[in-house]
């Protein structure tokens, strides 16, 4: 079960759910954690894309996890969906910090960390990942995007802002950072692909492949029928959200 809930961070209101497979969740804002499980207990937090992306579309993917014994998280940043704020107030930056604002203040501090992440939270999953080190024990990426270290402080603004500029500079993206932190990564790790993405470059997509591959627990996971925007593929295709729970949970455990 799903139980809604709203974090204030520097200004903004975010909107949140959490859930957990014992059926009852209290939230906490002070940083002592949340919920009715212990730091065992794994918590998939998932992360939405840039333009309409919100956790609504989410829901049902948050669910299955539920539904395996995991807790559950995911957010509205700032500017989308039931959030406050201005969508091109936010960067990378934001999203990071808004990100472990809500993960800090509502989990155990040794919980740990199942991160998805869909399109531009590809980034924010490995900003993740690199912050929390060991707790991260899976990461589930979801057609992601990487991004040239100057992209990250950069507020998106509008279609001619400096942000737009800076990611469309031709192979910006082959020094990110990122890159960097999904190569050191040796946990679980599944990179979900579409068979049409029409936003991401197939570059990108065999660079972060490449990453993964290098240390990390990892399989790639194809969906021929599946084009970008692959929350609303999971919302609406029940066995391949199922299978991708199943790919990320393989080897975890107790933890998930």
């Amino acid at each position: 079960m799903l139980f809604p809930f709203t974090y204030d961070h520097d200004g903004e209101r975010l909107s949140c759910v959490s859930g957990s497979a014992g059926g009852s969740e209290s939230v906490h804002g002070s940083g002592d954690g949340g919920g009715d499980g212990g730091g065992s207990t794994a918590t998939a937090v998932l992360l939405h894309g840039a333009g309409l992306g919100s956790k609504e579309r989410l829901l049902p993917l948050l669910e299955e996890f539920v539904a395996r014994g995991c807790r559950g998280l995911a957010l509205d940043f700032a500017g989308h969906g039931e959030s406050s704020g201005a969508l091109g107030e936010l960067s990378l930056k934001k999203r990071f910090e808004q990100a472990v604002a809500v993960i800090d203040s509502t989990l155990p501090a040794d919980a740990p960390l199942i991160l998805v992440g869909f399109s531009m939270s590809g980034q924010t999953v490995a900003d993740l990942a690199g912050h929390y080190g060991a707790r991260a024990v899976a990461l589930g990426l979801c057609a992601p995007a990487v991004y040239g270290a100057e992209a990250w402080p950069v507020p998106f603004g509008d279609g001619d802002s400096r942000f737009s500029e800076i990611i469309r500079t031709p192979d910006s993206w082959r020094q990110a950072p990122a890159l960097g932190v999904l190569r050191a990564y040796a946990g679980r790790a599944v990179l979900a692909v579409p068979g049409t993405d029409t936003v991401i470059p197939p570059a990108v997509t065999e660079a972060v492949t490449d990453a993964l591959a290098t240390r990390a627990h990892f399989s790639r996971l194809e969906l021929p029928g599946a084009e970008h925007m692959l929350g609303l593929w999971f919302r609406d295709h029940a066995e391949d959200r199922r299978r991708f729970v199943d790919a990320v949970l393989t080897g975890l455990g107790d933890q998930g």
